[in-house]
């Protein structure tokens, strides 16, 4: 239920409707700021505030003639307010509008993706204290290293996704800029005082400096910004992709009564929500490439980002909203299954603990070459002989006198490689 309506929110904002309903309302405060230092009458802007009102037919009718998506609208608008009219968009450029009110949309935006990130902070949280003490086997280049837990993963999780929030809150801020200067930047037709009063009224904060344009670097910070997002989701994803491998089966994807795996194959489970989310991260950093391309533009201002963000700008926070509604899901009912995880650490007969050796040969007194060498020739016997590593290590006649039964024994002790999981808890989560 939560998914389906933060998603219909989201793609609200992109209607024309909700469009040209903000792009009405910087044009009725652009009149009223006119009027607060005199420029225009008030009984104008108060005309231009009742009145004011637009149909998307409409203007997509007088746009077919015009080729002008703003001239079609601001000729709706005056169809609804009589000859006040000629007092909206004074000493405006179309960009003095389509610019702040996208500011407005993206912030609109980015309070519903803010939402969503809290929302999944808080089932991974939930599900990395619920794994705490959930032993697995870590795995660097996909292979099997040393003794971490399943909570652990996903307090890593949880910490980039904290890092991710406030990125995208920093992204917010530095879009949240409207301008209200005209054609080229320079206030000629409209002071600074009417964008001040426009951009107030709005939560927004004039650009410094613009061109026609509020300069696209901005808008690129969003986006990347996005894609980073959208690239650590992917990372979840894939683990969990991983993880669900049949000779793995460590955790899975819930899957549902009914729900069916192939066409052609009835016993398949597969992985396809994570298998989706990967497959969207590709569109929304292809998007942040194109907002990258978008800020160099000829001169004050060419129309070739236009188009593009018509596209990038719904496209990639309806995704983001999407994707982290979904991975949300998928993290909460995802299936653990710890025995496989234990079983398959167990797999290779301690062959885990080799590093423990080394280090205790070398405090021992043992060169560090040396009681590599020692250590490596006992665990590729593990690799190709299938035997047991400890009971190799105890026949190693170099090994046993330098290290002792009790001290190797010592050794293979998971609990060695977890002793500091709790202090990690109290860093990431701030509970101690």
């Amino acid at each position: 239920m939560i998914k389906r309506y933060t998603r219909k929110i989201m793609a609200d904002i992109w209607t024309d409707e909700n469009r040209y309903a903000t792009w009405l309302k910087v044009e009725i405060l652009a009149c009223e700021a006119m009027a607060e230092i005199g420029k225009i009458p008030r009984e104008a802007a108060d005309n231009i505030r009742n009145k004011a009102a637009f149909s998307v037919e409409r203007i997509e009718e007088i746009e077919a003639e015009t080729k002008h998506d703003v001239i079609a609208f601001l000729t709706n608008v005056a169809e609804h307010v009589g000859p006040d009219a000629r007092y909206i968009h004074l000493g405006l450029t179309s960009s003095d509008i389509l610019d702040t009110a996208m500011a407005c949309l993206l912030r609109q935006a980015a309070k519903i993706i803010l939402n969503d990130c809290d929302r999944l902070m808080e089932v991974i949280m939930k599900k990395a204290f619920e794994h705490k003490d959930t032993v697995m086997i870590g795995r660097s280049h996909g292979i099997h290293a040393e003794p971490i837990t399943f909570g652990l993963k996903l307090a890593v999780w949880y910490d980039e996704m904290r890092r991710n929030r406030t990125r995208f809150e920093r992204a917010t801020e530095t879009v949240s800029y409207g301008k209200i200067s005209g054609a080229v930047g320079t206030f000629a037709n409209i002071p600074p005082e009417a964008e001040a009063f426009v951009c107030r009224e709005l939560e927004l904060k004039p650009a410094p400096a613009s061109t026609q344009i509020v300069q696209r670097d901005r808008y690129a910070e969003y986006f990347t910004t996005l894609a980073i997002m959208a690239s650590s989701l992917e990372k979840m994803a894939v683990e969990i992709r991983h993880l669900q491998r049949t000779e793995v089966l460590e955790a899975e994807e819930y899957f549902s009564k009914g729900q069916k795996g192939s066409s052609a194959m009835p016993h398949k489970r597969n992985p396809v929500g994570a298998e989706n989310l990967c497959g969207l991260a590709r569109v929304i950093r292809a998007n942040a490439l194109a907002s990258l391309e978008n800020i160099p533009l000829w001169h004050e201002r060419d129309i070739s980002h236009s188009s593009v963000e018509r596209i990038i700008a719904p496209d990639s926070t309806i995704l983001m909203d999407y994707m982290l509604n979904r991975i949300t899901g998928i993290i909460e009912k995802l299936v653990v299954y710890p025995e496989n995880m234990k079983e398959n650490m167990n797999r290779f007969k301690g062959l885990i603990f080799s590093q423990q050796i080394l280090l205790a040969l070398a405090e021992a007194g043992v060169s560090r070459e040396e009681a590599y060498k020692a250590v490596q020739r006992q665990a590729m016997r593990v690799w190709e002989e299938k035997k047991d590593f400890k009971e190799l290590i105890l026949a190693d006649k170099l090994i046993c006198e330098r290290l002792g039964r009790e001290k190797i024994e010592e050794i293979f002790d998971v609990g060695y490689h977890l002793k500091y999981i709790s202090s990690i808890f109290d860093r990431v989560f701030q509970t101690g």
